[in-house]
């Protein structure tokens, strides 16, 4: 097998996150190729070997999968690396991705367990309350695309005006902002050249308060008048209402969302959403869960598997904007929350004045550096770690704690496998595991585990 052949065959399964396995009998080899189905015939190319592993590149899907039994529900389907499994009965997706989650923890977690399945979504399209899109073109030289990167691209921008993931309220305001300069015919950013103006629309829409946040992302190479898109965002029918339009300059040469300054534009730099009574105040860049009434049953979840805390001090390590904190506050006797993004903080203690909340501290730092600094000691640790989970030597200081019980919340299940090594090293053992599907129609799932202390 080498680099440049071509091969078809059938995915057998797709494994965390989007890997397709293909067995090809003529070299008794089984290939990973992304972006697939389970079930469909596919043409690929092998294109690179990753620790002894092939894979390849999808070419052609020659026979849809028996479970694509739905027709797609956006016009950029499926040439949209947005959300892949839309042609999937959303039931067949939940299985997929349980499989996924069993395959990963399964081989890790020593002695019996019990896996809990895969909670559902409560909303399956129309459920994120945040959403990136990208200025560029659809091909080399085309007119002006405001939308989402083609499968496998990271240059080509396909425009996202019918996106089913998000509300109607943004494919309108996408299309408005689109189309304003596409009559000015101005200029987006080449990320190799570093020329241009466009880079990125952010908008974030509370889910139920319907109060929208527009965040304009462009460089200061060149200068315009913004008045006139203000006026006419506004004059949009809308279901939610715009509350704040930002527009925020970013001259870096990385391709991430970031603010060098921003400027209001109109109305305010934040906006509330709701969750389980508790309100949030939201700013365009802290942290909040995509998917809104999916962060409810998550959250529940996690205020199940923790249990009594009553007169309790409880850690919520990773803390973000301290939603966790905050649902756990009313049944504990104290919650400490460490973040080490600032904004986030500041908007998690903004958040527990405005809920009431008197017994919820949070700090900022680095989780490694401030579980020395903090005099009180936990009786029960909440961890919710970002994708890559926590530096192991962040790990040894939560052991030392010695708690009876933790709670891990993972959107990656491979890194909260890796975790999972030292904590059950140290003498903890998994009782039980639940999933809550945040993303349907993606490859992203997040993981609930219960730990408890052997005695």
């Amino acid at each position: 097998m080498k680099k440049g052949q071509i091969y078809e065959g059938i995915i057998e399964r797709v494994d965390f996150p989007n890997k397709g396995i293909v067995f090809v009998p003529e070299e008794e080899q089984y290939v990973i190729v992304k972006n697939g189905i389970p079930g469909q015939k596919i043409r690929f190319m092998i294109n690179k070997f990753k620790r002894g592993n092939a894979e390849g590149r999808l070419l052609e899907v020659l026979e849809k999968s028996p479970l694509e039994t739905r027709e797609p529900v956006c016009s950029i389907f499926p040439a949209c690396g947005g959300c892949m499994y839309q042609t999937m009965p959303y039931e067949e997706q939940v299985k997929m991705k349980e499989g996924q989650i069993r395959r990963i923890m399964d081989p890790v977690v020593k002695g019996e367990y019990v896996f809990e399945g895969v909670k559902h979504s409560p909303k399956e399209f129309h459920y994120r309350n945040k959403m990136e899109f990208s200025f560029g073109d659809e091909f080399k030289d085309g007119p002006l695309s405001l939308g989402l990167h083609k499968k496998g691209s990271t240059y080509d921008v396909l425009t996202a005006g019918d996106c089913q993931l998000v509300h109607e309220d943004m494919d309108k305001i996408l299309l408005c902002v689109l189309n304003y300069f596409k009559e000015r015919n101005v200029s987006y950013y080449k990320k190799m050249q570093h020329v241009g103006y466009l880079r990125h629309l952010l908008l974030r829409r509370g889910d139920t308060t319907g109060e929208i946040l527009v965040n304009l992302v462009t460089t200061t190479q060149e200068e315009y008048d913004l008045t006139p898109l203000v006026e006419e965002l506004l004059a949009l029918e809308l279901e939610g209402k715009i509350v704040g339009i930002l527009h925020i300059l970013n001259d870096s040469l990385s391709d991430v969302v970031k603010s060098d300054e921003t400027r209001i534009l109109y109305g305010q730099d934040f906006f509330y959403e709701k969750l389980l009574g508790l309100e949030f105040k939201i700013t365009p860049f802290s942290f909040f869960q995509p998917n809104s009434k999916g962060a409810e049953v998550l959250y529940e979840t996690v205020r199940e598997y923790i249990g009594d805390i009553d007169n309790q001090v409880v850690f919520d390590l990773f803390s973000g904007t301290g939603t966790i904190g905050q649902v756990l506050a009313p049944v504990a006797k104290k919650v400490i929350g460490v973040e080490i993004i600032e904004e986030a903080v500041e908007a998690a203690k903004e958040n527990a004045v405005r809920n009431g909340l008197s017994n919820c501290r949070f700090i900022a730092g680095d989780v490694f550096k401030v579980l020395d600094e903090i005099e009180e000691k936990p009786d029960v640790i909440v961890l919710d770690p970002p994708r890559d989970g926590i530096h192991p030597k962040a790990i040894g200081k939560i052991l030392n704690f010695g708690v009876s019980h933790m709670v891990y919340v993972s959107c990656k299940p491979t890194s909260l496998a890796r975790d999972l090594e030292p904590i059950q090293a140290a003498g903890y053992q998994v009782d039980k595991v639940c999933c809550v599907d945040m993303f349907p129609h993606t490859a992203n799932c997040e993981t609930v585990v219960s730990l408890t202390r052997k005695k």
